[in-house]
């Protein structure tokens, strides 16, 4: 009786905290979440495990944790599966899970964690060009909107060609305490030697144009089969597949298939349940109740927290070619973000001038409001991103 007492009480005491501190306070945690990813991803590599074998045990704990929710929720929802859908399904997993999560840990191994935050920044810029090049979004060059997505594109692509070209001189090192040892945790955390820079980089441009284009082909497999937990499923179990397909020919070594250390598990269930399955569940909430745009204006807060734990954890230097890149890319961030609302603005204003002329309803319905759109939001309802 106590413990339920307990448990209504703090669920009372959650309800009364008004909705908009409850999203804000949400969208805090999950960038601190993200941002430990980034991490953890680097320190598991730095320790040694294996880039083939990190995603093989993040996608399994993140189909475990998916399935039960994709079956009995979606139930009535879930269309029959056919050939055509399991080939879509495959062909989304090889962009969105393996092309996405194997040019992002390529690039991580060659960079930091900071600066693959701020190339991400540029996903929301991409997936507009990619739609705006396949027409499924057009582009209004007569009006402020389009503009603004336009200048903000542009901005992204100068942002990460300037991280990938131009590495600038030490504007930060951490200096580590003298005389104090380090716990053994963090012993194998320290910045990894012998990267390639540039070559980091072009994995990372890799990982985000794979991240865009499944953000894109999403949308007509969404709407031929809308049971999106289950399409998230599936993607995953096909990703799985196809990464131990790979791992089966380029993996040789039966020890990078051990657990060496308790780091390593603590690495590879933080990627799974953390990443794969907390972020998940938090961020269809907040996509629900505050929009896409809400939650991608939040993705910048991940970079700046990112910078801060790789400086404290990992002892990252910043160099000015990437502090100047991400601030290119977020200023592109944010003008796609007011573009894309100002461009909903202008769309519920004509849809309200349209129907208050209902003479011409029928008319002029059907040629101003059948305006091709990207329907996918900003940032992917799905945690398979990295």
């Amino acid at each position: 009786m106590a413990d339920a007492g307990g448990s209504a009480g703090a669920r009372r005491m959650w309800c009364s905290v008004p909705e908009r501190l409850q999203l804000h306070g949400a969208m805090l945690a999950l960038q601190f979440g993200y941002a430990g990813f980034h991490v953890v991803s680097r320190a598991a590599l730095n320790m040694g495990i294996s880039k083939l074998v990190f995603p093989v045990y993040r996608n399994i704990i993140a189909l475990l944790l998916l399935l039960p929710f994709a079956y009995f929720l979606e139930k009535k929802e879930r269309p029959a599966i056919t050939f055509n859908f399991l080939l879509q399904f495959f062909l989304l997993a090889m962009v969105g899970i393996t092309a996405n999560q194997g040019f992002y840990l390529l690039g991580l191994d060659n960079t930091s964690p900071t600066f693959a935050s701020a190339i991400q920044n540029s996903v929301p810029a991409i997936t507009f060009l990619m739609a705006a090049i396949l027409q499924i979004e057009k582009v209004k060059w007569n009006r402020k909107d389009g503009i603004a997505k336009v200048v903000g594109t542009a901005c992204c692509v100068a942002g990460a060609s300037v991280i990938t070209l131009y590495k600038g001189p030490v504007i930060y090192s951490p200096a580590p305490p003298l005389h104090r040892p380090s716990p053994p945790m963090f012993v194998s955390l320290g910045d990894a030697k012998g990267k390639n820079w540039t070559l980091g980089c072009i994995y990372l441009i890799g990982h985000c144009l794979s991240w865009s284009g499944w953000l894109v082909l999403q949308a007509p497999v969404l709407k031929k089969y809308p049971a999106r937990l289950s399409v998230t499923s599936y993607t995953c179990f096909f990703g799985l597949i196809q990464f131990l397909i790979i791992a089966a020919f380029a993996e040789r070594d039966p020890q990078a298939w051990i657990f060496h250390s308790g780091s390593e598990v603590f690495t590879i269930l933080y990627a799974g349940v953390v990443a794969s399955g907390i972020a998940f569940a938090v961020q269809i909430w907040c996509i629900d109740r505050g929009g896409p745009v809400f939650v991608a204006v939040y993705q910048p807060v991940q970079t700046l927290v990112v910078a801060i734990m790789a400086s404290i954890a990992l002892g990252e230097e910043f160099f000015l070619g990437g502090i100047i890149g991400a601030v290119l890319i977020i200023v592109g961030l944010y003008l796609v973000l007011w573009g894309k609302s100002e461009e909903k603005k202008f769309l519920m204003q004509e849809k309200a001038a349209i129907q208050s002329t209902p003479e011409h309803g029928n008319t002029r319905g059907s040629s101003q409001i059948k305006t091709p759109s990207l329907t996918q939001p900003l940032l992917p309802p799905s945690t398979e991103n990295v």
